[in-house]
C-alpha cells in the first residue's frame, strides 16, 4: 500500500531538503526523495552543492590555499618552511571527509525533524485520488502519494557537442575535484566561476594552467571595475586566461587532450594538456521525473515551468532551485525552498532577485548584489558611486591581504543602494552587510552611519559608503 504524505520532495539538494524541513516545521507529514550515493553505496543528500560542487570546492580551495602560504607567503612572517610537499591522497581523503560530514548533517536533520528518507529515484506515476501517485526506485523500492509535490531535481554540468565527460581526461566538475596527482598541463574550457574556482586549486599546487573564454569580456556578469581588477590578479598569480576564443576540433588521447582554437585576433592555435575541464554552464535535470506522462510543462529550454510563485502548470506541484528559472545557486534554491514550504501552509514565502548575492571563492574572492555600474548606465539611471581600497584598511595590512576594494552604487536622488561589489579578502562573508541593507532599502547614508569595529575588514564597507558622499575618512 502507497504511504501517503501532505508532502513529497524530490531531490535532497538546497532547495530540497530546506523545502522538507521547513515543511515538517510548519506540521506538514514529509517525504524526501535523493537517489545520490556516496562511494560505498550509502545515502548522500545534498546534491551536486554538497557532493560535487559548493562544499567540495571550497575544501579543496583551503587546503590550497594553505599550500600556497607556506610556498610563498610564510616567509614575510618570519617561518622558515623546507621539504613542503603536498599529499594529494591525503588532499582529497579531507574534502570527502568534508562532504560525509554535510551528507551525514543532513540525514541527522532529516531524523530530527521528522522527514522520512526514500534513497531512490523519484518520478510520477499519475494523479490519483488524495493527489500524486510518486514511485521510488533504487535502494529504497515504494510508492508514495502526496498532496503536494516539490521537484528540486537541479541540473547537471553541461558537456561539448561530441565530446562527453569521462571524468578521467575530460573532465566536469565531478572529475575535477577528485584528479589523483597534480597535472603538469590544464586546460579549462569556460571563465566561470567553477573554472576559475578550479583553475585556482590546481595552479596553486603546481599545475600550468590555461583558461579558454569564448566571451569576449572576462566576467561579463560581474561589475567592469571588479572584472578587470580580477583579471589582473589571477594573471599575476599565473593563472593564462585567454578571451574571445573560438574552440574546434578536440581529440583525446593516451597522452591527454589537444584542443585546437581560434584566437580573439583569429590566429589558429592549437594547445595540449593532460586534462581538461569542461565548465560550459549547466543543464536543468528533469531526465527520470516521467514529466511528459503527467503533463509537467517543460520550456523551450527544459527547465519546469514555474509561474513567480514556483508554481507548475500541474495543480500542487512546485519546482524550485536549479531546475527552474532564475540563477543556478544554491542559496538562491534554499529561499525558494522555505518559500514553496510556507506557500503550502498558507503563509507568504519571500523570495527577492535583487538580493541574491554572488560570490566567486578565488583568492582574491569576489562577491556582488544588485546592479552592475554598467546596468545602470544601460538603464540610463541617475547613480553615486563610492570606493575603498583595501590597500587602505588596517585589518587587510595585517593580514597581508591588500588587494581589490569595496565599491557601492546608490541612486543620486535618493541614495537608495542599488548594488554593491566587492573584490578582495573574505568577500563572501562581507556581501551580507550589503545583502541586508538592500533588503531593507537602505541609503549609503545608512551604512555610512553605521559603527563598524576597528581593525576590521567591514570597515572598508563603511568608508565606500562615506565615498559616495566623498567624505572617506581613511583614503
Amino acid at each position: 500500500m502507497a504511504k501517503q504524505f501532505d508532502v513529497v520532495v524530490i531531490g535532497a539538494g538546497p532547495g530540497g531538503y530546506v523545502a522538507a524541513i521547513r515543511a515538517a516545521q510548519l506540521g506538514q507529514s514529509v517525504a524526501c526523495i535523493d537517489a545520490w550515493s556516496n562511494a560505498k553505496g550509502g545515502a548522500a543528500p545534498g546534491g551536486t552543492c554538497t557532493n560535487v560542487g559548493c562544499i567540495p570546492s571550497k575544501a579543496l580551495l583551503q587546503s590550497s590555499e594553505h599550500f600556497e602560504h607556506a610556498n610563498k607567503h610564510f616567509a614575510e612572517h618570519g617561518i622558515s618552511v623546507s621539504g613542503l610537499s603536498m599529499d594529494v591522497t591525503q588532499f582529497l581523503a579531507r574534502k570527502d571527509t568534508v562532504v560525509k560530514q554535510n551528507n551525514d548533517g543532513i540525514l541527522y536533520l532529516f531524523k530530527k525533524n521528522k522527514v522520512a528518507f526514500f534513497h531512490g529515484t523519484g518520478a510520477f506515476s499519475g494523479q490519483v485520488e488524495g493527489g500524486w501517485a510518486i514511485k521510488v526506485t533504487g535502494k529504497d523500492n515504494e510508492e508514495l502519494v502526496a498532496k503536494h509535490v516539490i521537484v528540486a531535481t537541479g541540473s547537471s554540468p553541461r558537456a561539448l557537442p561530441d565530446l562527453p565527460f569521462d571524468e578521467k581526461t575530460v573532465l566536469s566538475n565531478d572529475g575535477a575535484l577528485a584528479i589523483n596527482g597534480v597535472p603538469k598541463k590544464l586546460g579549462i574550457i569556460g571563465a566561470g566561476v567553477i573554472g576559475l574556482e578550479l583553475g585556482s586549486v590546481w595552479r596553486r599546487l603546481g599545475a600550468e594552467v590555461t583558461v579558454l573564454e569564448a566571451m569576449p569580456q572576462f566576467l561579463a556578469a560581474a561589475d567592469e571595475a571588479v572584472a578587470k581588477e580580477a583579471f589582473k590578479a589571477f594573471t599575476k598569480q599565473g593563472l593564462n586566461i585567454q578571451m574571445g576564443v573560438k574552440t574546434g576540433a578536440i581529440k583525446t588521447s593516451a597522452k591527454g587532450v589537444t584542443v585546437a582554437y581560434t584566437d580573439a585576433q583569429g590566429a589558429e592555435q592549437s594547445l595540449a594538456v593532460d586534462k581538461l575541464i569542461v565548465s560550459i554552464g549547466r543543464v536543468p535535470s528533469t531526465n527520470g521525473l516521467n514529466a511528459d506522462a503527467v503533463g509537467l510543462k517543460l520550456d523551450e529550454r527544459g527547465f519546469v515551468a514555474v509561474d513567480d510563485e514556483c508554481r507548475t502548470n500541474l495543480p500542487n506541484v512546485w519546482a524550485v532551485g536549479d531546475v527552474v528559472r532564475g540563477p543556478m545557486l544554491a542559496h538562491k534554491a534554499e529561499e525558494e525552498g522555505v518559500a514553496v514550504a510556507e506557500r503550502i501552509n498558507g503563509q507568504h514565502g519571500h523570495v527577492n532577485f535583487n538580493t541574491v548575492p554572488w560570490v566567486i571563492y578565488t583568492s582574491p574572492e569576489i562577491s556582488w548584489v544588485g546592479q552592475t555600474e554598467q546596468a545602470l548606465k544601460a538603464a540610463g539611471r541617475e547613480y553615486k558611486s563610492g570606493s575603498f581600497p583595501f590597500l587602505a584598511n588596517g585589518r587587510a595590512r595585517a593580514l597581508g591581504d591588500t588587494t581589490g576594494f569595496v565599491k557601492i552604487l546608490a541612486d543620486a536622488k535618493t541614495d537608495e543602494v542599488l548594488g554593491v561589489h566587492i573584490i578582495g579578502p573574505q568577500a563572501s562573508e562581507l556581501i551580507a552587510e550589503a545583502v541586508t541593507a538592500m533588503e531593507f532599502r537602505a541609503a549609503s547614508e545608512d551604512i555610512a552611519r553605521i559603527c563598524h569595529a576597528h581593525p576590521t575588514l567591514s570597515e572598508a564597507m563603511k568608508e565606500a559608503a562615506l565615498a559616495v558622499d566623498k567624505r572617506a575618512l581613511n583614503f
